[in-house]
């Protein structure tokens, strides 16, 4: 398999901070979305090798692992565990018939041979060798989907390593969140169990809501006699309209809460968050002499 350099495909160095490797995997995976490149297959090409370097280099894990072995870094579970089974043959003064001593030759050098051998005919490492079982390595993906698809649970598609899974999202799925699927990792060796994979959400937000936990916030306009004299506005929620009650003398910055308008929580279906509105009364605009003259009265009044 062909080294691939995934600082590079990222545009970053490997001195880069993980908040520099998550900028720059966002920009370039909006930049390079199938949804915003429709038919663009270079696109699309480009979108799957950001996603495969950002499975990589976001978990420190997975970094360690490809910054010390390479294209071999999948492996290096099986790599250790094999060096430390090697030295536990020794200590029983069992021999290997291509390989004798520690593993010196590997320290910091090209595991490839290794491997190879490992994960080929293994003849060179003994019976144990080739029959002691390994679970595969777990594997890490990042999937964006919009705030509005996460209100609802729905089903995705996404194409991971040559393989299209499809899976079940959970309405409520919060920003940061992990799904593991078991088994979808790597292939497991001698017969090992095969590894995991753990899907990380990345939540884009396209609306005017502010989400906090399963809350909803956000700001409505409302004209200053309503305000005043209080009323009744019909506002968009999330998923519909819904009537919003004005007491009379709300304040701007007044905080109205209508419950179960917010967002779905998770896991726990029928039940939602609140949405919580900021009223901003606005002040009229290019008054006619009759208005003014009506404030002017009011004003006296007030004053007296």
């Amino acid at each position: 398999m062909d080294f691939i350099d995934y600082y590079k495909t990222l545009g970053v160095d490997k001195s880069s901070s993980p908040d520099d490797i998550k900028k720059a995997y966002r920009k370039l995976a909006r930049k390079y979305h199938p949804d915003l490149n429709p038919n663009d297959k270079e696109a699309e090409k480009k979108f799957k090798e950001i996603n495969e370097a950002n499975e990589v280099l976001s978990h420190p894990e997975n970094r360690k692992k490809y910054d010390q072995y390479g294209k071999d870094w999948q492996h290096a579970e099986a790599f250790e565990k094999a060096r430390t089974q090697q030295y536990q043959q020794q200590s029983e003064r069992q021999s290997y018939s291509n390989q004798s001593g520690d593993f010196g030759g590997f320290e910091g050098g090209d595991y490839s041979d290794f491997f190879e051998s490992m994960f080929g005919s293994a003849q060179s490492y003994g019976r144990r060798s080739r029959t002691t079982k390994y679970k595969g390595e777990d594997f890490y993906a990042e999937m964006q989907i919009d705030i509005r698809e996460a209100f609802s649970t729905h089903k995705k598609t996404f194409h991971f390593k040559g393989k299209d899974i499809r899976i079940t999202i959970p309405a409520g799925i919060t920003d940061g969140k992990e799904i593991k699927l078991k088994g979808y990792g790597g292939q497991g060796v001698n017969g090992g169990p095969n590894g995991d994979l753990y899907i990380k959400f990345s939540i884009i937000n396209s609306t005017d809501f502010k989400r906090l936990g399963d809350d909803l916030y956000k700001t409505v306009d409302v004209d200053l006699y309503t305000a005043l004299l209080g009323g009744e506005l019909i506002i968009d929620t999330f998923d519909g309209k819904a009537k919003l009650p004005i007491k009379p003398e709300s304040e701007n910055g007044t905080k109205v809460r209508l419950k179960g308008k917010g967002f779905p929580v998770y896991k726990k279906e029928g039940e939602f968050g609140n949405l919580i509105l900021t009223l901003n009364v606005k002040m009229p605009k290019n008054l006619s002499e009759k208005e003014k003259e009506l404030i002017k009265e009011l004003s006296k009044l007030r004053n007296k």
